[in-house]
């Protein structure tokens, strides 16, 4: 049976009806913690969240449905400790191929998503004295991965507002850090794989390793980054890429 880190505490994370985000909350519910599945489809939200977590389900975006969200988690399961901002999903193409709907989408769905969430989430935090904010950002902001510029452009502001919040926020015991996957095997992967198999051998060949991650990979250093002992870990992007980056 894994050691408990989190008995009491109650943990966020968007994007958790499927993939990455499920996994890393059902990692985080593994660790003790109280889990909010939230996420934009409202089946997946409910049929991701367990008996001992809450499901939500909205565009957030839109910073009322961020706003409702925390109000929520407030509500059923105590004051947020832990936000992981996962929610997101690229629309990877080539830079001129986008559309303006599909840059903004882009950008919607991956870095305001976070600002708002966490804009609400940390005066609960900062309350308490104890926090952790763990944003999925993207190892191909370091390498200029192929059709990601659009792509790159919001979670490069997410990378952004990671050290921006860790330096105002280190005084309140609150940590802010970035987990950057490269290529990740989850349903969007292998949706992918089966239409644009010449982008994912493309990825997969710049990667060391020569393989895409698992979700489990990228929860666990998830649950790393939100226990006590990473407390002295701040303002960091930590890649999870197989040595496609290194240093």
């Amino acid at each position: 049976m894994r050691e408990t880190h989190h008995d009491g505490r109650v943990a966020i994370v968007t994007g958790a009806g499927r993939g990455i985000g499920l996994a890393i909350a059902r990692r985080l519910e593994a660790d003790g913690a109280r889990v909010m599945f939230a996420d934009l489809d409202e089946s997946a939200a409910r049929e991701a969240a367990s008996e001992t977590g809450a499901a939500f389900w909205g565009d957030l975006a839109d910073e009322k449905t961020a706003e409702l969200l925390i109000a929520k988690t407030v509500e059923t399961l105590g004051a947020p400790a832990i936000l992981v901002n996962n929610a997101g999903g690229g629309i990877l193409r080539p830079f001129l191929e986008h559309t303006p709907e599909t840059l903004r989408a882009t950008i919607d769905r991956n870095l305001w998503t976070a600002i708002w969430c966490s804009w609400h989430a940390l005066p609960h935090m900062k309350a308490a004295g104890w926090g952790r904010v763990i944003n999925i950002g993207a190892d191909s902001v370091r390498n200029g991965l192929f059709d990601h510029a659009g792509y790159n452009a919001a979670k490069g502001g997410m990378h952004g507002m990671t050290t921006g919040l860790a330096r105002e926020f280190a005084k309140d015991g609150i940590t802010v850090n970035t987990v950057a996957p490269c290529a990740v095997v989850t349903p969007q992967y292998r949706e992918i794989e089966k239409s644009n198999p010449d982008l994912i051998a493309k990825v997969v060949s710049v990667i060391p390793m020569g393989r895409a991650g698992t979700e489990e990979e990228v929860a666990s250093m998830v649950a790393y980054l939100a226990r006590d002992e990473a407390g002295f870990v701040t303002g960091q992007v930590v890649s999870v890429n197989g040595g496609t980056t290194m240093l």
